[in-house]
């Protein structure tokens, strides 16, 4: 391995490490120091995927760009892909969080049995990887998100038709207590 290639490495690590010390400046000037390098040498397929994986990561947590993340992922995904790397789920997973983030829910099924995600597919994939799903630190900012815009929504929905609402009524309704449920509404409105 050239002193290049490592160099790479060694700065793609720097760019995950600050990213995880929610330092994204840091994170995405050391990630440019990696592409750029990388643009000078020859990328194996595993490190050119983990560039465009760490991209994608790095646009959907500072900018919450989701298309130009998507992308990013997409590439990651057929690289892993293309050598049976394991990380290609983790792509896809990423893939499908940025549909969902964009408000494209048809864009998931047809991503789920598109060609390449086949393999990755199955009734039982959110069983199988509960855990992995709540694990991974980045699926679960963005769900934890996700969540409470599904909830404002719902709650928007429930009580738009009303002049006047009873906490208690809609906090039944909803299944949370009555504090949670007045801060949600004031947040809402």
């Amino acid at each position: 391995m050239d002193d290049k290639a490592l160099l790479v490495e060694v700065q793609l690590l720097e760019s995950k490490t600050y990213h995880a010390l929610s330092n994204l400046p840091k994170a995405r000037a050391a990630l440019t120091s990696a592409r750029t390098t990388a643009n000078a040498i020859y990328c194996p397929p595993k490190l050119q995927a983990a560039l465009d994986m760490q991209s994608g990561i790095i646009h959907a947590a500072e900018e919450k760009d989701w298309k130009t993340a998507y992308s990013y992922f997409y590439e990651a995904f057929e690289g892993y892909d293309s050598i049976d790397n394991p990380k290609a789920i983790t792509a896809l997973k990423y893939m499908l969080l940025c549909k969902i983030m964009l408000n494209i829910p048809e864009d998931v099924q047809a991503l789920v049995s598109g060609k390449l995600a086949l393999r990755y597919a199955g009734r039982q994939a959110l069983t199988d990887y509960k855990v992995e799903l709540r694990d991974d630190p980045i699926i679960n900012t963005h769900l934890a998100k996700l969540y409470d815009n599904l909830l404002e929504q719902n709650l928007i929905r429930v009580i738009e038709p009303f002049s006047r609402v009873q906490i208690e009524h809609i906090s039944s309704l909803i299944k949370l207590s009555k504090v949670r449920t007045s801060l949600e509404i004031s947040d809402a409105s």
